[in-house]
């Protein structure tokens, strides 16, 4: 069976407040917004782009409402456990998890060297999604 034809790739997050969270990555990381919906108001649909990575956010309530997508809430996001991560690589893993946190990320857990050559942390962003920083380590790093 042959794959379905696709292209340019993103990864969508439902979300209770997509101002706050495209906010959220435009000022930590660096994302820059290609696409708002609708221009003017509160958006319900907001793309950012950071390189080639293209991350959406979704009103979980636009979502129900155009879409009947059946996306259920709690009081800190949607009801459950994450279903996904974002991955990103930086050169400091320790002080980007600290420079997250004190805008407001969680730390999930703390930064850690695994598999002998890359340093990781999981942190989650101001309504749960988790966010994995990770760095290759120099020979002289290693494990």
């Amino acid at each position: 069976m042959s794959p379905i034809p696709a292209r340019d790739a993103m990864v969508n997050l439902y979300v209770r407040d997509v101002e706050g969270l495209a906010a959220f990555y435009r000022e930590a990381f660096g994302f820059a917004e290609t696409f708002r919906t609708p221009r003017e108001g509160p958006p319900v649909h907001v793309e950012l782009r950071l390189g080639a990575f293209v991350l959406g956010f979704a009103s979980i309530a636009a979502a129900q409402a155009m879409h009947g997508l059946p996306l259920e809430s709690g009081p800190s996001g949607p009801a459950g456990p994450p279903r996904g991560e974002i991955a990103l690589w930086t050169e400091d893993v320790d002080a980007a998890a600290t420079a997250l946190v004190a805008r407001g990320a969680r730390l999930v857990s703390p930064p850690h060297d695994f598999i002998g050559t890359v340093r990781a942390a999981w942190l989650a962003d101001p309504e749960g999604n988790h966010i994995q920083l990770v760095m290759k380590l120099t020979p002289a790093q290693e494990i």
